[in-house]
């Protein structure tokens, strides 16, 4: 039976959720064109009509993940302090790992890459956008002086990104992301005492 027809953007936008649902369970490094083509329904040729190679595929992913992230982070409440701020990104970011956790699997797998490759440059931009998030943050709670006025921003920030890696690598390890929720904040409680923050802060 043919597959219904679908634009060229949605049968993009499907490919993506394809290759992350398929990451979930198995390797991202080996995964193949093939795999993909087959978990759609469709053939590798189809797959090509909408891509010119498995990089563009792999692109693709990256930027979807990266876009999705953002957005979910630039959705948070404008009218939160900045440590709450802070926690509500570590929670949203563990409701979006419990969603897509073929993600992670595919983010350290590009990081693993020998050498500089493009995608894996996305997810350094990646990283590099939620590191300036973060430490925009802290600046802003030591300035309104809900933290330790002594506070190393470069340092927590490094600290908190820590405490995500962290959970998430924990995670993988057992391959079961829901003691995340409860996880994430017990160690952000742990980061607010470490800042010096005040119980109402």
């Amino acid at each position: 039976m043919n597959r219904p027809y679908l634009s060229a953007d949605l049968r993009r936008t499907e490919t993506v959720a394809t290759v992350i649902e398929l990451a979930a369970t198995h390797d991202p490094a080996v995964m193949t064109t093939g795999q993909i083509a087959a978990a759609m329904g469709v053939s590798q040729g189809a797959l090509f009509r909408h891509f010119p190679d498995k990089l563009a595929i792999w692109t693709a992913v990256l930027e979807w993940t990266c876009a999705e992230l953002n957005h979910r982070f630039d959705n948070l409440s404008a009218d939160l302090s900045p440590l709450a701020r802070l926690e509500a990104m570590l929670a949203t970011h563990v409701d979006f790992v419990i969603a897509s956790p073929g993600v992670p699997r595919i983010l350290f797998g590009e990081l693993q890459r020998a050498g500089e490759t493009p995608t894996k440059a996305i997810v350094r931009n990646l990283m590099a956008g939620y590191r300036a998030r973060v430490a925009r943050e802290l600046h802003a709670a030591r300035e309104a002086g809900a933290i330790a006025d002594t506070t190393d921003v470069e340092a927590a920030t490094v600290l908190f990104l820590a405490m995500v890696q962290g959970m998430v690598m924990q995670g993988l390890a057992v391959d079961d992301f829901t003691a995340m929720p409860v996880l994430a904040r017990r160690l952000f409680g742990l980061f607010r005492q470490s800042l010096g923050a005040s119980p109402c802060a």
